[in-house]
């Protein structure tokens, strides 16, 4: 047998001859076999050939679609170079969990972070810390505050209204609204405001007072206290009061002051919420046992307090009927509003920028009989009924980080409000009630924008509904 050996030196032209001649020895070896067995090395060697054709095309057809997506996706992200449409449309990419909507208008700013120094004694370290969060918080509330000394004058504010914005084309307004809350939203939205003062409550941030031009008492005992014609005027990142008030309403609690969205030229044209002032409305006194805490709200929620006559005293209760408590913790949840029974943020995790998480609330949370409850109040006329006021609505918290504390004691729901929540109608409920308010209809983008913040409510309802079922809550008439 010949030995072919390829020396350095040898060209290509002499390598392919040799490997022909190899080839060919093969193909004369396997002509000496059966006609079977060459049938078979035929058949195998076609279908070897098959596949690697087939393999070759599948893999360019990827490659040219992998390519044609991408230059898809390039001309629909925007700042991309060259998009062919003129009707472009950007795509973005949905993570698992559904974003929560953000309320307009509602972003707080961003606050410099001071740096704090080093101090021996860790006692001394404590009070200090403490200490610039507190201011840390008081600066923030200085801007509004420094907005409402810098352009009003004292005790005068010339606004020119465009009108009223509240529209309702029908005949008829939607059932929820009665009377009186039609007539007050119209006024708040057109009134026109004579006096000003600045209010600067404890537990919440300074507000504005207006006086219309037939907001005083004339009389001589009451000489200048406000008869009914009155309105608060908040910051724009309380700009979710005006949806809390259309949701109690349409839930049929009917607790909250009117709230209304208004536009101030004074403000450099920004749209602020408006709720109604009401003189009659006072803090709730405190209990027998002392200060609404939360250990004393959860005695008077075992003993069904006013709802079995006259309390007694080692109960614990307040001037405050139960079935009050029900329906304000339905409410709360919805919003997720944790500033009236958890002011201290415990039954969720807060964010760094979060009121508890600065004034160092969050931190008393293992002592649960040092929580208090904050913004119960009630007028003096009808002390058993809660008034809601601070209404704040928190829409950027998703489903994995709802506050379960509010509802923590409740054994009854109002059946009014659950059977909004189970027939369907809340949707449609809320887009007739708050297209009512044209001010906030449009600053939040329209239907679209709405829809956004009562998608983040349709889910909470859900998770409502299945806590109802599995906890076993009974769902109860109660009337007012």
């Amino acid at each position: 047998m010949e030995k072919h050996l390829i020396r350095p030196g040898r060209s290509a032209h002499t390598l392919i001859h040799l490997t022909c001649v190899s080839f060919w020895r093969f193909l004369r070896s396997c002509w000496r076999f059966s006609r079977s067995r060459r049938a078979l090395l035929l058949a195998f060697a076609c279908l070897l050939y098959l596949f690697c054709l087939e393999l070759w095309i599948s893999r360019g057809d990827h490659d040219r679609k992998l390519t044609e997506g991408r230059r898809w996706i390039l001309e629909r992200i925007p700042g991309s170079p060259s998009p062919t449409r003129s009707n472009v449309v950007y795509i973005t990419l949905k993570s698992k969990r559904h974003k929560p909507a953000v309320l307009r208008a509602t972003l707080r700013p961003k606050s410099r972070r001071k740096k704090v120094r080093n101090v021996e004694n860790q006692n001394q370290d404590t009070t200090h810390h403490h200490g610039e969060e507190t201011l840390r918080h008081a600066e923030s509330r200085d801007s509004w505050r420094q907005v409402l000394h810098s352009i009003y004058k004292p005790g005068q504010l010339n606004d020119d209204n465009d009108g009223s914005s509240i529209r309702i084309y029908s005949q008829k307004s939607p059932p929820w609204f009665s009377q009186a809350d039609i007539e007050t939203m119209r006024f708040l939205s057109k009134c026109k405001i004579s006096h000003v003062e600045v209010l600067e409550p404890e537990n919440a941030p300074p507000a504005l007072l207006f006086k219309s031009v037939s907001g005083f008492n004339q009389s001589s005992d009451r000489a200048g206290e406000c008869d009914g014609r009155c309105g608060v005027i908040k910051r724009p990142e309380d700009m979710s009061e005006v949806f809390a008030f259309h949701l109690d309403r349409v839930l049929g609690l009917n607790r909250s002051l009117v709230a209304i969205s208004r536009r101030f030229h004074a403000l450099d044209g920004q749209l602020c919420p408006v709720t109604l002032y009401d003189p009659s409305v006072v803090p709730v006194p405190e209990s027998r046992s002392g200060a609404l805490r939360w250990s004393s709200y959860q005695t008077s929620l075992q003993y069904r307090c006013w709802q079995r006559g006259v309390p007694k005293p080692e109960w614990s209760c307040s001037s405050l009927h139960h079935h009050e408590w029900s329906k304000v913790t339905l409410f709360d949840f919805l919003l997720q509003n944790h500033q009236r029974l958890d002011r201290n943020c415990c039954g969720f995790r807060p964010r760094p920028q979060d009121s508890c998480v600065q004034l160092g609330y969050h931190r008393e949370c293992s002592n649960v009989d040092n929580l208090k409850l904050s913004h119960i109040v009630h007028r003096k006329n009808d002390p058993r009924r809660l008034v809601y006021v601070n209404n704040k609505a928190f829409f950027d918290r998703d489903e994995e980080n709802l506050d379960f504390k509010l509802l923590e004691g409740i054994k009854e729901l109002p059946d009014v409000a659950v059977s909004v929540l189970r027939s369907q109608r809340l949707r449609q409920n809320l887009l007739q009630s708050l297209f009512v308010d044209e001010q906030f209809w449009e600053n939040q983008g329209g239907r679209r924008g709405i829809e956004k913040l009562i998608d983040v409510i349709e889910r909470r309802v859900r998770v409502l509904l299945r806590y109802i079922n599995a906890h076993g809550i009974n769902v109860v008439a109660m009337n007012s």
